[in-house]
């Protein structure tokens, strides 16, 4: 009797360069699809883990832009998106702000006292994400997630 090693990512039908997450369309409108997240056991195994919010709690909602109308409210489906986006949008929302705050605090702890160097580089967060939030359309063309409706 030989042993063969199983390939559970193939079992799964997964890709590895995809993250999947379970939910179900929660609300359906002319422009957006909203899916509520389900926990997802991928999250276990992932890199970004400690830096993604999706991992830390059953309650979260995803909104997609809908381009197809044959979803009907409470559809189970799987929201797909590419690993390497995943790691673009943590980059884009944790570690560049990390970067920029740091950055402010060197430099202007060269001309000005530490706590109020401190105070600047937490108020440049602020238009850092207002920038990010005036840009979210184009943010999401960039960040294309997908929906795959169960069989």
């Amino acid at each position: 009797m030989v042993m063969e090693k199983l390939d559970l990512e193939s079992y799964k039908g997964g890709n590895k360069n995809e993250i999947k997450h379970e939910g179900y369309i929660s609300k359906i409108t002319n422009q957006v699809i909203t899916v509520s997240l389900k926990g997802n056991v991928n999250c276990e195994g992932c890199k970004a883990q400690s830096a993604c919010g999706v991992s830390e709690s059953n309650d979260k909602e995803i909104e997609i832009l809908n381009t197809n109308q044959s979803f009907k409210l409470s559809d189970p489906v799987n929201v797909v998106l590419e690993k390497s986006l995943g790691l673009k949008a943590v980059f884009w929302a944790y570690v560049f702000p990390f970067i920029l705050m740091m950055l402010t605090l060197i430099i202007t702890s060269n001309f000005l006292k530490e706590w109020i160097a401190g105070l600047v580089s937490l108020f440049m967060l602020i238009p850092y994400y207002f920038v990010l939030y005036k840009m979210k359309s184009s943010f999401q063309k960039a960040f294309q997630i997908s929906i795959l409706k169960f069989s």
